[in-house]
Formats: structure tokens, sequence, C-alpha cells
């Protein structure tokens, strides 16, 4: 072996060397923050009356023959008149403020909490919010280990993040993984949609629900909360609820015992191109306005059906999901400056933000209209009936009798059945109107119409022909 091979012999393994220790380097280390944090993590135990489901374990009859002796189902399952779920919690103050999820107290009867030094205390709900699905319990201790929930919110994609809870009841497991997404709409089965949660992929299975999700400082920045999968198990889509969140919500149920929203008063909906086009915008963004509470905090600070927010209280509104985020943080009673485009210009306008619990029903009524029809757009309407307008809200408008098959309003998406209220920013309240709307259209334009369907407001981005 010549010198020169004998040289680079050892420079390729000192190269190997170099990096093998700079990867180790670049690796995370969580052993501090398990044995820092693990103390102040609780398993929550519920007994509840009647045929609640087990909101965190699958039941006997679902779990593997070889993990059935970890779990608390030992011997014969719980009678069907009490039946046992189980997740996750943290202690957050030394008063013994405990934080976990809605969904696992739920119709509890009875609240055990179980520390990791195999302490029990029964636990007293303080409050729940079934909006962010958190709850707020007490236990009477001393001595209590407490965990620091975050104070900024500056954690970013694809930063290390860690999980400990009793997935399937294993006590006080540790997972690991990245932020994946932030700002996640997951709407609710009342489509309510005021949590923008962070997406991982740390493992997280039933029995995880209610415990925290760490940043690399051991700061809590998530309450793990759901997960997405198709077998019952991980498969590296899971949510958790923002710390800005948290603090909010648990701030209101210990001085209040339940939470008020923000609440503005709008039915949204996203911004397309030829929409973001026909509104001048530069790009598809912002939340556009398709319907007003009647006397809501929108309507008194002027706010009207085709405005479109692209700002709220200085925040960016890239999306319609996002706006209820944002308002949803904001105190009732605080004015905020709303940045919105009409009429192709920018303004600002300010809004005094209502409470969620204020009476948001649409208390419009119903008008006269008359037939004709809009050959331009290639649609045929004709006049609504009196109790369809009345039942939606509506105090006019011209209905959809036919779509011309190839023409503007079939290619936006228009179907049958709708009802047109307006067209660009003038109101169709006749098919006089409708008329007098489709005259004054430019040849090549972009224009947003209003419509209801099936007694959905929405906004459709309609493209002339040149």
């Amino acid at each position: 072996m010549t010198v020169l091979t004998r040289l680079s012999s050892v420079l390729i393994i000192a190269l190997t060397v170099m990096f093998a220790g700079n990867a180790q380097a670049a690796l995370p280390e969580f052993r501090d923050i398990v044995k820092k944090s693990s103390p102040a993590v609780v398993k929550i135990i519920v007994e509840a009356s009647g045929p609640r489901a087990a909101q965190g374990q699958p039941g006997p009859e679902e779990i593997p023959e070889y993990l059935r002796r970890f779990f608390e189902f030992r011997g014969a399952p719980p009678a069907p008149h009490q039946r046992m779920g189980m997740g996750s919690g943290f202690i957050i103050s030394d008063s013994g403020l405990i934080v976990t999820n809605n969904h696992v107290v739920e119709g509890a009867d009875s609240v055990l909490v179980r520390m990791s030094d195999r302490r029990e205390f029964n636990a007293e709900i303080i409050g729940t919010d079934p909006r962010s699905d958190l709850a707020l319990l007490r236990i009477e201790a001393e001595n209590l280990p407490t965990l620091k929930l975050a104070t900024n919110e500056e954690l970013e994609v694809g930063e290390w993040v860690l999980a400990i809870g009793s997935p399937f009841g294993l006590d006080y497991s540790v997972t690991a993984g990245i932020v994946s997404a932030k700002g996640r709409s997951l709407p609710t089965e009342n489509n309510e949609n005021y949590v923008p949660f962070i997406q991982t992929d740390v493992a997280i299975n039933p029995g995880n629900s209610g415990g925290p999700l760490f940043n690399l400082k051991g700061e809590v920045v998530g309450v793990n909360s759901q997960i997405f999968t198709r077998s019952g198990g991980s498969i590296g889509l899971s949510f958790a609820i923002p710390v800005s969140v948290v603090r909010n919500v648990v701030t209101q149920l210990e001085e209040q015992g339940k939470v008020t929203r923000g609440w503005l008063g709008v039915t949204i909906q996203d911004v397309d191109k030829n929409l973001a086009e026909s509104f001048g915008l530069d790009r598809p963004r912002g939340a556009l306005i398709a319907q007003v509470a009647k006397d809501g905090p929108a309507d008194d600070a002027g706010l009207r059906e085709g405005d479109v927010i692209v700002a709220f209280d200085g925040k960016d509104i890239p999306t319609s999901s996002h706006l209820p985020h944002v308002v949803g943080l904001i105190a009732p009673g605080s004015r905020v400056s709303v940045d919105i485009m009409r009429d192709r210009k920018q303004r600002t306008i300010k809004v005094k933000v209502g409470g969620l619990d204020a009476d948001d029903s649409y208390s419009l009524r119903g008008g006269d209209a008359s037939e004709g029809q809009g050959g331009r757009l290639g649609l045929i309407v004709t006049e609504p009936a009196a109790e369809q307008l009345e039942r939606w809200g509506l105090t006019g408008g011209v209905q959809v009798r036919e779509v011309v098959s190839g023409g503007p309003a079939a290619e936006a998406g228009i179907m049958p059945g709708d009802i047109i209220t307006l067209i660009g920013n003038v109101p169709v309240k006749s098919v006089s109107a409708f008329d007098k709307a489709v005259e004054k259209l430019r040849s090549g334009s972009s224009v947003p119409l209003r419509l209801m369907r099936r007694g959905t407001p929405m906004f459709i981005g309609l493209k002339l022909a040149d």
C-alpha cells in the first residue's frame, strides 16, 4: 500500500467519524425533559353510568390477547351500566389544577387521577369547553409537580416535539416526532372551527388524549386531542390543541367556569381564483362574507355581503378557516380593526367584537319577485316561492330554473334551484333588477355572484365571455 493510499484511507475514516459525530450531535436529547416532566403527567380514569363509550381506550374485545394484561380490564370487563374510560392529563399549578380533554371526562360520574408515583386522587371537574375539547380538573394534594405552558407561539414546522401519556393503558409512554403543520382546521360535528390544530407525526393512540405536547425546552406547546386513523392506531397524523387556545380556555374556566369567545356574526367562504380576480385581489386569500347576521357585530360595524376580510386585528387571514381561529381568541367587547376588500379597493373598518353566545339567528323577511331571464350568463331564472324566501331568510332574489350547457354559469358551477341574491355589489331583489345588473356587466370580466344553495349562502366567481 502506497503512502498516498494510506493517507486517503485515513482521510475517509476521519470524515466518516466527523459526519457520524455531527449527525449524532444534531439529534435531539429527550432524557432530561422526560425525567423532569413525567411526574406532572397524570393518568385519568373515568367511570360513567349507562352506555357511554369508553372515550380513552377500546373495549376488551378490541385489544389483542397479548396486550390485555396491561389494561384496566383485568378479569371480567366492567358491567354495562358502568363503563370505564381513560385518558391523560397534566398538572399546571401546585393548587392541583389539571388540564385534559373534554371528551375524556364528558359524561363522567367520577374521575380518578393517578400520578406516576402511584398516588390516586378523586378529581373535581372545574369546567369543560366542548368547542376546544378542553377540560379543567382539580385535586386536593400538596407538593405537586407542575408543567409550564409555553408563553410564545414560535413553534415551527419541522421542530421536534415530544408527547407523554398512557396509550392503550401503557402508563407514561414517551413518543417523539416533528411538527408536520400548523393551523389545521378540523370542524366539529356542529361545523364549528375555533381551534388551529398543530399537526404532528408523534405516535398518538387512544389513551394519549389530554396529555401534553412538549418542545425541546420542556414547555407545553399543546394538548394532544385527536388522531386520524383507519385502523384505530397511529398512522402518523395526530393533532394537538395549541397553547394559545389552552391558556385562554384554562383562564376562563378557572375564573368563570365557562368560556366565552369572540363572535363576528357572519357566514364565510374561501376565495378561489375567479373570485379573487373579480374582487380585485392579487391572489386567492381572505374570508369572503356570504351572509351577515342582522344586528350582529359585523352588521353594526357596516360589514356586508361581498366584503373580503384580508386581515383581522392586525393578523393576516390567508383562508376563511383562519378567521374563526383569530376572532375566537378576542375578548367580547374589544374594538379591533378589520381590513377588507370592497369594490376592488382595500379599506379598514372598526368592529366591536361580540360574544359567541349572542343570538346569531337571521331575522329577515320574504319579498316579491317576477319572472325573467339573463341570457349573457347562460341562465334561465324565475320567481322563487315566497315560502322558500322566508324559510331561508331572504328579502328577494331570482331562482335558477335552467343552466345552459357550456355557458358561463355552467362553467362556474351554478346549479338549478340556486337563488341568486347579489351580482357583483348589486343586490338582486327581483328579476328586473337581475336583468339590469346583467346588462351592465363588461364582456370578459369576472364577477362574483352571491347565492343560496339548499339554505347555505355562498359566492361563486363567474367569468363572462369576451
